[in-house]
């Protein structure tokens, strides 16, 4: 029980980054639109190892984008190293 609180709060916290990444504007529209994906992903029923997968695939998609500023590129990545610690 306790660990899937844990599993719950690295969620919200990735939530949290990439809503700060999507009310940016200095962020490409792609990318809004892939972390867009990777947020609904996060909210959807299933198993934590499966909705994390599925955000850190569409994340990981955009994480070398060229008009990326570099302060959004590292909070990419640490979202996709926030990603890689959610299991069930």
């Amino acid at each position: 029980m306790a660990d899937d609180k844990k599993q719950e709060e690295l969620i919200t916290q990735v939530k949290q980054q990439i809503e700060m990444l999507l009310n940016d504007n200095s962020v490409p529209r792609n990318v809004k639109t892939a972390l867009d994906d990777a947020k609904k992903a996060l909210g959807q029923e299933g198993s934590y190892s499966v909705r994390s997968s599925t955000a850190t695939y569409k994340v990981d998609e955009v994480s070398n984008d060229i008009n990326l500023p570099p302060y959004a590129r590292t909070v990419i990545w640490n979202i996709l190293s926030l990603l890689e610690s959610v299991k069930d």
